[in-house]
């Protein structure tokens, strides 16, 4: 429930009834709905809306929108579906998937071609056709199998569709992109992708789990795959191969996105450019299209901003900034980041400029920019004197690569328990070195609710998702006695900062606004 109408970006988009669930007591009440109907609910349909893709802002995607039970009763059956397929799942498979992410693709194809020998210097750079809206709903009900919410999961395949101006529509195939449990089905749907491309493991040995000698490695998140073959030869074989074993499950290559390069030329994956270069080094960067693409994002909202005093800039573009060289800050970023910030500085500039045209340049300089963040050397920072905020810089997230997750390790698994506790415990978001104290006091979690700040199972997935999760968790000073009266650790008097989730913060204003202050507790 809470992740559903609380945290989920799309808690505010109501489906083809219109409801949401955004105060205590609607939310109160479709839990004593969702808990009334868990055996005996009726999928409704969803409502379909188009968005810009990501890659290319000119093209639209479909996405189909639950009602708000739906979704709750998704996650329910998520919930209880994925820990089985989890044990099952192939070792290179990281889209949507508890503990895996962007990063551990891309350290795994780095682990396959680094070094001067390395012999799979091929990939077969492949993107499946309509993935979500394609597949076939007979096999993948077979590949379910038993499980006890299968005639639930057939109602929400079977639901159809409605869209303004064109009415209802039944769904013959393929999962609705953006129900909760739609990615889960997809990674059901292409599990086996590994063993159709060729790919084979050691059983036994010290080397148990490492991929045999003159096998493919198939890496895949959701519905990108990347296969990296020793000769060109066997990429095009490995593709007949998969394009056989698709077809049978509704899917099919889109072929104008599916190409095999060599990596001395490179090849684009997740937003990342992959290209071996002269002295046979292999080196990970942001590719050309993503930095495009934030370069045109920053100038956008700077323009939008006119208008607006520094503040209101800082504001709007620091998540952005923050979210897109969280991404990044694994692969080789530096240079892009320093020139980033000079492109920053420009906009910055111009917008100040602009507002103050008939002012002189020394003034300017003296209003806007200078040394505002004490814990850096550097006198160029944009920022506001009133409020002493400033915009952060790209470079001034250090490059930590990613630790990518072994074999097929799952959160689910209780042996390996002590393995994500530890590595939950290591991971470093980028923050500055205080809110990093205070996430370490709160041992990463919120006050508040009790729950993660970040997301331990499945951390952002993308700029957009860095920048969401920045806007999500915010700073505030909370009473101690209130923590105290509801049993959370707090010092004793005072108030004390802390980093709670946005969505907690405000149900305490509206807690507090509605009830006397709270005594502190009595020992």
């Amino acid at each position: 429930m809470r992740q559903v109408t609380q945290r989920n970006a799309g808690r505010r988009t109501a489906g083809i009834d219109g409801e949401v669930a955004l105060t205590p007591e609607a939310r109160a009440g479709v839990a004593v709905r969702v808990h009334q109907s868990r055996s005996s609910w009726n999928p409704s349909a969803v409502r379909r809306v188009y968005i810009p893709k990501a890659s290319n802002r000119a093209k639209l995607r479909p996405l189909g929108i639950p009602v708000i039970m739906d979704r709750c009763h998704q996650a329910r059956v998520r919930h209880a579906l994925e820990p089985e397929w989890e044990a099952r799942f192939e070792p290179r498979s990281y889209g949507f998937r508890p503990g895996r992410g962007c990063h551990d693709a891309i350290a795994a194809i780095f682990n396959a071609c680094k070094g001067p020998m390395a012999r799979r210097v091929w990939a077969l750079d492949a993107d499946l056709a309509s993935a979500f809206d394609k597949i076939d709903h007979d096999h993948l009900l077979a590949a379910i199998g038993s499980f006890p919410a299968r005639d639930m999961i057939r109602g929400w395949l079977k639901a159809g569709v409605f869209e303004a101006g064109k009415g209802f529509a039944p769904t013959r195939e393929g999962t609705p992109q953006g129900g909760v449990i739609s990615p889960c089905l997809l990674n059901v749907a292409l599990h086996g992708l590994e063993e159709a491309a060729g790919v084979r493991y050691k059983t036994s040995g010290t080397r148990a789990g490492a991929t045999m000698p003159g096998s493919p490695v198939a890496v895949r998140y959701a519905d990108d795959v990347v296969v990296l073959c020793h000769s060109q030869e066997q990429a095009e074989h490995v593709r007949a191969r998969l394009a056989e074993w698709l077809a049978p499950r509704g899917l099919a290559f889109n072929e104008d996105k599916t190409r095999i390069v060599h990596l001395n030329d490179g090849f684009d994956f997740l937003g990342f450019n992959i290209r071996r270069y002269q002295n046979r080094k292999l080196l990970i960067k942001p590719s050309k299209a993503a930095i495009r693409r934030v370069r045109e994002r920053l100038a956008s909202e700077t323009r939008a901003l006119r208008g607006s005093n520094a503040t209101a800039v800082i504001a709007a573009l620091n998540p952005v900034i923050r979210g897109w060289a969280a991404y990044y800050r694994g692969a080789v970023s530096s240079r892009v980041f320093s020139s980033l910030d000079d492109y920053m500085w420009k906009l910055t500039w111009k917008w100040a400029t602009w507002r103050h045209n008939n002012k002189p340049k020394r003034w300017i300089v003296g209003r806007y920019f200078g040394k505002f963040n004490t814990f850096r050397n550097a006198r160029w920072v944009f920022g506001d004197r009133e409020s002493g905020a400033c915009l952060v810089k790209f470079s001034w997230t250090n490059i930590e690569r990613h630790v990518p997750v072994p074999g097929a390790a799952s959160p689910d698994d209780p042996a390996l328990a002590r393995y994500w506790a530890e590595r939950r415990r290591k991971a470093r978001p980028p923050l500055d070195r205080y809110t990093l104290r205070l996430l370490t006091r709160q041992d990463g979690r919120c006050p508040l609710c009790g729950d993660h700040l970040l997301p331990p199972d499945q951390p952002p997935q993308s700029p957009r998702q860095w920048e969401q999760w920045w806007l999500q968790v915010t700073r505030r000073a909370i009473a101690a006695s209130y923590l105290t009266h509801y049993g959370r650790p707090g010092p004793p008097g005072g108030d004390q900062t802390r980093l709670v989730h946005a969505s907690c913060q405000r149900a305490l204003q509206a807690r507090q606004r509605g009830k006397p202050a709270l005594q502190p507790a009595t020992p």
